[in-house]
């Protein structure tokens, strides 16, 4: 039985058994379930969504140019704010650094593998990355396990907080559905770098690649894949709490998956990609990564 028909099991007002419980005996984390978002107040949360708008199409700007944009729509706010709420969501200008989270000054850093490299296969690399999902009453984190060559979603978590755990399960999902990748890259967030997440790796036999300053394009498919889903599904919807959030969010990568067909996978779709196993033409996605810097991708 999959999570998902798991869930569909798990009733909020079960007259005997907790939610929590229920969990438990379904063998689904609590914290994986059930979505309380992070509380701010309504003004700040307008503030926030109008942020991250912007960043999608301008994933240049840091704190300073965010305030002088927001100052010209008649948004007046501080830079104080805007660098306190940009953290929290988790977003940094691409020059400035290619992480969507802060590292730990206290976890590994592991070395950058992919210089040189020709990615062109299924499970050569695989990489992750996090972003901001607004909800009617707090915002949530989504986090994604891509193929690189077939920009196949792999497996992902909603989370109302920014601790590895949901990183680490969403892991675990896509390893024991698909086996191991050659080599797993991400940025240097502290999730990725957490001993639970990179000893996940390394017990599976995965070489571990972490993105180093002036490596901002490396995370390109996935950004533009947090691009496609805010405009295709998050921002067409009133995303009311986690629970709503998780169904819409799962049928638009479900749709993305097994529907939508890419030029750089020859009309394919990132399933049929990813089931083929044929090689991929890099140097169309090289063209798609020029034009992706101009326009803005998060």
């Amino acid at each position: 039985m999959s999570r998902g028909e798991r869930k569909t099991m798990i009733r909020r007002e079960h007259p005997e058994l907790s939610l929590s419980h229920q969990c438990r005996l379904l063998s689904i984390s609590r914290s994986s379930f059930y979505y309380a978002p992070r509380r701010e107040s309504p003004e700040t949360l307008g503030l926030m969504c109008r942020i991250d708008e912007l960043f999608l199409k301008y994933p240049f700007y840091g704190s300073r140019q965010m305030v002088r944009h927001l100052r010209r729509d008649g948004i007046p706010v501080g830079r104080h704010r805007v660098r306190r709420l940009m953290r929290l969501m988790g977003l940094a200008a691409i020059y400035q650094a290619p992480r969507t989270s802060t590292p730990h000054p206290a976890h590994r850093i592991y070395p950058y593998l992919l210089g040189g490299l020709t990615v062109d296969r299924p499970d050569q690399v695989w990489c992750a990355d996090i972003t901001y999902i607004p909800v009617q009453r707090g915002f949530l984190y989504l986090v994604a396990i891509m193929d690189w060559a077939t920009r196949h979603v792999l497996a992902w978590r909603l989370s109302n907080t920014m601790d590895a755990g949901f990183c680490v399960e969403a892991l675990k999902e896509a390893i024991d559905r698909y086996g191991s990748p050659g080599i797993f890259n991400t940025d240097q967030g502290s999730q990725f770098t957490s001993a639970a997440f990179t000893g996940v790796l390394r017990e599976s036999g995965v070489a571990i690649s972490m993105d180093g300053r002036g490596r901002c394009m490396d995370n390109i498919f996935i950004e533009r894949l947090w691009r496609s889903l805010k405009y295709e599904a998050v921002y067409l919807h009133e995303l009311i709490d986690g629970f709503q959030a998780e169904r819409i969010i799962g049928a638009w990568i479900d749709f993305y998956n097994t529907e939508r067909p890419h030029s750089a996978l020859g009309a394919r779709t990132p399933a049929e990609a990813y089931r083929d196993g044929r090689p991929v033409d890099m140097m169309d996605k090289l063209d798609h990564r020029t034009n992706s810097s101009r326009r803005g991708y998060k």
